[in-house]
C-alpha cells in the first residue's frame, strides 16, 4: 500500500492499532513530514524514540507495523528528530535496529546550527545483525532543552525501531573558580596536584567517560576510576591506553577540573613524558567551564597547554613536537585558521618536561621548559577573546581520531603511557 507522506496522524494510529498479525508496508518517495506519533519517555533520566515518528527523510522509506514496527531506509539516507532532553549531562545512545549487511549510523545534534557546522556526537554504530539488536555509544553531551537531530544511515537492507537516551552524569556545575592575580614580581603557587600518595584526590578531578567519539572520532573509551588506565606510581600520574581490552577497541582516560574547580589567569604548568608510538594523541589543556554540550565550543574557548601526536615522535631518539593552540569563535581548527605554534622538544617521550601557560586579561603566552614559543593577543571582542571566563583543566590520552590517527595506527603496540609528575597553577604577586 503507498501513500503521500502528508498522512493524517489519526488515521495512522487508528491503521497500527486495528493491524493484523501480518505486517502491513507503507511507503513513500517524498521528503517532507513524515507519520507523527507521540515518543516515549519513562522518566526525566531515559528517553525513547520511536524511528517511524520523525519530522523529514532524505528519501523513500517504508514502515513495518506489526510485532515490531520499525522503518527501512535505503543507502545513505537521513531522518530528522526532535528531541527533548529535561536534564543536562551525559548519556548513553543506543540506536535499536537490524542490518543484513553491516550498516552504519550516526547522530547529528543540532541540525540548524548558525555556523553551518556539522556536531557528530555519537560516531559511528555499527548494525551488522540479522535480528533486531541495541547498539549504544557512552557520554554523548546534551543540554536541556529540544534538541533538533538527524539520524544518518550507511548501507542497504537497514531497518530501524528505536533510539534510547539513558542519563549516565548529570552536568557538573563547577562549584569554585580562582581568579589570579597578574600584577607582581613573581609567581606564587595558588593550587597544585603533585600526584602524590596511592590514589588520584577526587576533590581535585574527575573522570569523563565513554566512547562517542569526543568531536574528533577518536578510538578510545574513557574509564571511569579504572586502576589500569589512571593510577599513581612513584609520585607520578599514569594514563594508560590499552588496546583490546574491556571489550573496547581502545581504553584510556580523560581527567578534568570540571565540577571541582576552574581557573581564570594564571600560570598552569605541568610536567609530563609523552608516549611515542603512532596513533597516539596526549594533551594537556585548559576548556571554558560555560560547555555543555557542543553547541558550547568554541565559544566556550580552549587553551591547548600542549598537544603532541605520535606519528610526529622520532622512534630512536624520542625527539618530537610539541603543540600549543587556543580555539575560538573566530580562530578555531574546524573553519582551519586555529592560530598555533610548534617546539622541537629533545627526547620528548624519554625525558620529563615541564609545559606551561601564561594567561592574562589580554594574551595567552604558551612555554615548553620555561622558554616562551607561543603567544595569542587577538583580544578586539568576545569572538577573539573568550577568555574572560573560568575555564578547567584536562589530561587526556586520545587513540586514533582526526589528528592522532592521521598517518594510521602502529598495529603492533596494545599500550601506551602519558606520565605527568604535577599540575600546577601560580599568581603573581
Amino acid at each position: 500500500m503507498k501513500m503521500k507522506l502528508l498522512i493524517n496522524a489519526t488515521f495512522l494510529s487508528i491503521l497500527i492499532l486495528g493491524i493484523s498479525c501480518s505486517p502491513n508496508k507503507i511507503e513513500s518517495t517524498e521528503t517532507e513530514a513524515a507519520p507523527k506519533t507521540e515518543n516515549k519517555s519513562t522518566s526525566s533520566n531515559e528517553i525513547i524514540i520511536e524511528l517511524e515518528d520523525f519530522t523529514k527523510a532524505s528519501q523513500e522509506y517504508s514502515v513495518t507495523v506489526g510485532n515490531v514496527s520499525y522503518i527501512s531506509t535505503t543507502n545513505n539516507a537521513w531522518l530528522t528528530y526532535e528531541i527533548p532532553f529535561h536534564i543536562a549531562g551525559r548519556y548513553k545512545v543506543e540506536v535499536i535496529g537490524k542490518s543484513g549487511n553491516e550498516a552504519k549510523v550516526w547522530l547529528e545534534d543540532y541540525i540548524e546550527n548558525t555556523d553551518g557546522r556539522t556536531y557528530n556526537v555519537t560516531g559511528t554504530i555499527l548494525l551488522n545483525s540479522d535480528d533486531f539488536e541495541s547498539v549504544s555509544v557512552d557520554g554523548s553531551p546534551f543540554n536541556n532543552g529540544i534538541h533538533k537531530m538527524k539520524l544518518h544511515v550507511e548501507g542497504e537492507d537497514v531497518h530501524l525501531d528505536k533510539l534510547k537516551f539513558t542519563l549516565m552524569m548529570e552536568h557538573q556545575i563547577t562549584p569554585e573558580s580562582l581568579t589570579q592575580n597578574m600584577e607582581g614580581a613573581e609567581w606564587e603557587l595558588v593550587w597544585s596536584d603533585e600526584f602524590e600518595g596511592e590514589k588520584l584526590d577526587e576533590s581535585k578531578w574527575l573522570y569523563d567517560v565513554g566512547n562517542w567519539g569526543w568531536g574528533n572520532n577518536e578510538l578510545q573509551y574513557y574509564t571511569d576510576n579504572r586502576i589500569e588506565n589512571t593510577r599513581l606510581e612513584d609520585g607520578n600520574l599514569i594514563i594508560e591506553a590499552r588496546k583490546n581490552d574491556m571489550g573496547q577497541e581502545w581504553t584510556s582516560a580523560r581527567l578534568t577540573t570540571r565540577g571541582k574547580v576552574s581557573f581564570l589567569y594564571g600560570k598552569i604548568e605541568f610536567k609530563a613524558i609523552v608516549p611515542r608510538e603512532k596513533g597516539n594523541w596526549a594533551a594537556g589543556w585548559t576548556l571554558g567551564d560555560s560547555y555543555v554540550d557542543e553547541l558550547s565550543w568554541p565559544y566556550c574557548g580552549e587553551i591547548d597547554i600542549m598537544e603532541s601526536v605520535g606519528y610526529e615522535v622520532n622512534d630512536e631518539t624520542g625527539d618530537g613536537i610539541s603543540h600549543a593552540t587556543v580555539h575560538t569563535p573566530a580562530y578555531y581548527f574546524k573553519i582551519n585558521n586555529q592560530i598555533s605554534s610548534t617546539k622541537n622538544v629533545k627526547n620528548i617521550a624519554g625525558e620529563f618536561h615541564t609545559y606551561a601557560v601564561e594567561w592574562t586579561p589580554t594574551e595567552v603566552r604558551g612555554l615548553v621548559d620555561g622558554e616562551q614559543y607561543y603567544l595569542y593577543d587577538k583580544n578586539a571582542n568576545d569572538r577573539e577573546w573568550p577568555f574572560a571566563k573560568p575555564q578547567n583543566i584536562i589530561l587526556n590520552l586520545a587513540m586514533g581520531g582526526g589528528w592522532g590517527g592521521a598517518e594510521g595506527m602502529d598495529s603492533t603496540v596494545t599500550s601506551q603511557k602519558l606520565i605527568i609528575d604535577y599540575v600546577r597553577v601560580y599568581g603573581m604577586k
